[in-house]
């Protein structure tokens, strides 16, 4: 376990200039941080826990430090951040954050769950919030704990426009072939594969072409996964077996295991590209801005900081915050270099395909939305 201080916010914040123009001008996803002008609590401590991917992923755990790290700067107080190194930290860093008096504990992922709901109960003065979640172990419906204000995105929205322009691409080039897979077969990296499908099957109904889908099938639920969040071996391996159905673009769902994938590209020697999730990756890792064509982001940072936010001014509020393309909770990024290279037309389909999902024209169905 290390403990970090506090840093600018980077991320999506600092790449406004390049963030998809359909996307707005990056407003803040909830209005709970903006609508009061209440002090902070002098004595407010903020406290944010990673995963096991660690706050470097370039993926979710690195955004919602960054959102912590700037609602710490506009407080002018040093957060507490635990790193978590692998599954068995989760416990101690919670009981760690409790013993150093925190006041708000946010924790990044599913696999916090258990640990901060048996946290929250047992402290139900401290606020919390968890990131991709429902905190809803028993599956009754319910949040578990009263003092836990899940953070969770309707990821597909936004995936159902990556999958739609990789589709795109794919049929431009002739090969008419994409891919996905993913880390652990949970909800929130599903949501992604979902969307994606489904906006490849809408390519394919607008334009009717046949771009098919390998490494998932949305209607069974079964795909190529890697069983983890590490970049390893195995990780690569579940991708080479993607791409070795001969796909152009492919989607992988799980922080580093895009790493994974980038590896498995560069060792092909072909122009595969691939879409980043949660980040903007072509700016969080610029190693992998050539083979990255657009990212699907979730603005968890503005979530966290807004969330940290209203705490501080003793406004939190446990009502689960849902992310969505309306209120830009869910986003595509830009598509940098390759902007130039889209097929005509394409953005403003995409414009096209994004005002009539918040208008309600277009549903876009996952069996792992929130």
């Amino acid at each position: 376990m290390t403990i970090s201080t506090t840093k600018k916010l980077l991320g999506a914040t600092v790449a406004a200039g390049v963030i998809f123009a359909l996307a707005g001008c990056g407003q803040a996803p909830t209005d709970e941080a903006g609508g009061s002008d209440k002090p902070a609590d002098s004595d407010f401590l903020p406290c944010l826990i990673s995963d096991a991917g660690g706050w470097n992923d370039k993926s979710f755990n690195q955004s919602a430090k960054e959102g912590m790290d700037s609602a710490a700067e506009e407080l002018d107080i040093k957060p507490l951040e635990f790193e978590s190194a692998n599954d068995n930290d989760y416990a101690p860093n919670l009981e760690t954050a409790v013993s150093e008096g925190c006041s708000l504990i946010v924790s990044v992922g599913f696999k916090l769950s258990a640990a901060t709901v048996e946290s929250a109960l047992a402290n139900p003065e401290i606020d919390y919030a968890i990131i991709d979640d429902w905190a809803d172990n028993d599956f009754d419906g319910e949040v578990d704990a009263p003092n836990i204000k899940p953070l969770v995105f309707d990821t597909a929205q936004a995936a159902y426009l990556g999958g739609y322009a990789a589709a795109a691409w794919s049929a431009q080039s002739g090969v008419n072939k994409v891919g996905t897979f993913g880390g652990m077969q949970i909800p929130s990296v599903a949501v992604f594969m979902d969307g994606y499908q489904l906006g490849v099957e809408k390519y394919n109904e607008d334009k009717s072409a046949s771009v098919q889908v390998f490494g998932w099938d949305a209607a069974t639920q079964e795909g190529s996964f890697t069983g983890g969040f590490d970049a390893n071996d195995t990780a690569k391996q579940t991708a080479q077996g993607v791409l070795d159905q001969g796909v152009d673009v492919i989607l992988p769902v799980g922080g580093p295991v895009y790493q994974s994938a980038a590896a498995a590209i560069t060792d092909s020697g072909k122009d595969t590209l691939m879409l980043g999730v949660d980040s903007d990756l072509a700016v969080a890792d610029p190693s992998v801005a050539g083979m990255t064509l657009v990212s699907i982001m979730k603005a968890i940072d503005v979530a966290v900081h807004d969330a940290t936010i209203a705490a501080a001014k003793g406004d939190f509020d446990p009502e689960p915050y849902v992310g969505t393309l309306e209120n830009e909770g869910v986003k595509l990024s830009g598509f940098g270099d390759f902007e130039s290279q889209l097929p005509e037309g394409l953005m403003d389909e995409l414009k096209t395909l994004q005002e009539q999902i918040i208008s309600g024209d277009i549903t876009v169905e996952s069996k792992n939305s929130p």
